[in-house]
């Protein structure tokens, strides 16, 4: 299995990146062992959660199985802050106050002395960059976390960050999480050229575009049992959920047909080995789901089914909107 770097650092990650976001949810905690226990024993060292995962609850799975099994040296752990955990007035956001508050009570989730890879979960769009950054750069001189990220930042934000560090003295972020699927390529347009340039990892969630491109969607008003749009319900992710993507779904299910795959591996290899990605993150809810992803772990896509890809959704555009949970993002499809 190829191992790819992460970002412009020395340390070597799986090109699957296994999320968390289930467990302590739909996923218990004895299921969400099983599964982490599967990722470890198919290759895959790289874990991602957030602090706001199931209230907290995730990062105390992950945290308490890494202890258990005492495989913590074994992986590089990401985890996330940002969003809000409680209602003081001072509980989400990318201050100082909080992230520093925030990063003491992940550790102590994770039962761990340091984070690998600490990623501000959205932009910081109140206040200027630089106290997130220093913020940061404070946590990496007391030894408490090792690299730093951000998640869904737009292209510009990431650029001003890295000017930033560079005009300061202060550490860079090696890695940005950016929503990225067959169904919505918008982040080619700038993101993706930015991230080669300056030597960040991409690390995209929704690679199977919430299984629409696992083809579990026929219709856009039917959402199959135990999906995460029924679960959450929530306009949000309803509107992800189009006619032209389950048209693209559907597509994509007969072209893995024929070349012996489920269509959630096709659609997932072909975001793993496109350019500029380090590790798509799967968020697997079950043991099946993560099974049925390992197996592309040393497979590669061979580069003549790309124009069948890209006639399906053009290069840098998008038949399903991804973005739309972000502020930032003011265009929306139509």
């Amino acid at each position: 299995m190829e191992l790819r770097r992460l970002g412009r650092s020395g340390v070597l990650v799986s090109p699957l990146c296994l999320g968390t976001m289930n467990f302590g949810g739909p996923t218990n905690e004895a299921d969400s062992f099983a599964i982490m226990q599967k990722a470890v024993d198919g290759g895959i060292n790289f874990f991602d959660s957030a602090n706001v995962y199931n209230q907290g609850e995730s990062e105390r799975i992950t945290g308490q199985f890494l202890k258990d099994r005492n495989l913590r040296d074994q992986i590089v752990l990401a985890t996330k802050v940002y969003s809000r955990v409680g209602d003081l007035p001072n509980a989400a956001g990318a201050s100082r106050y909080h992230i520093v508050k925030a990063c003491e009570d992940s550790l102590r989730r994770l039962q761990t002395d340091h984070i690998d890879l600490y990623q501000l979960h959205r932009p910081p769009l109140t206040h200027p960059q630089d106290e997130t950054l220093r913020a940061f750069d404070d946590l990496i001189h007391a030894g408490k976390v090792l690299y730093i990220g951000a998640s869904t930042h737009p292209a510009w934000m990431v650029m001003e960050a890295l000017a930033l560090s560079e005009r300061y003295g202060l550490n860079r972020y090696v890695s940005e999480q950016p929503p990225y699927n067959l169904l919505d390529r918008r982040i080619e347009n700038e993101l993706i050229p930015l991230a080669q340039k300056y030597e960040l990892a991409i690390l995209p969630w929704s690679p199977l575009a919430m299984g629409v491109l696992a083809g579990r969607y026929t219709q856009a008003a039917q959402y199959p049992e135990g999906s995460r749009v029924q679960r959450w319900n929530n306009d949000t992710t309803k509107a992800r959920i189009t006619p032209r993507g389950i048209e693209v779904g559907q597509a994509v299910a007969q072209m893995a047909q024929e070349r012996g795959l489920t269509a959630s591996q096709l659609a997932l290899l072909w975001t793993k080995d496109q350019p500029g990605i380090t590790a798509p993150i799967i968020g697997p809810r079950t043991l099946a789901h993560l099974e049925d992803a390992l197996v592309i772990l040393d497979k590669t896509l061979d580069g003549a089914d790309r124009p069948r890809f890209d006639a399906l959704v053009h290069p840098g555009n998008a038949v399903a909107d991804f973005h739309n949970s972000n502020d930032w993002m003011k265009a929306r499809i139509l």
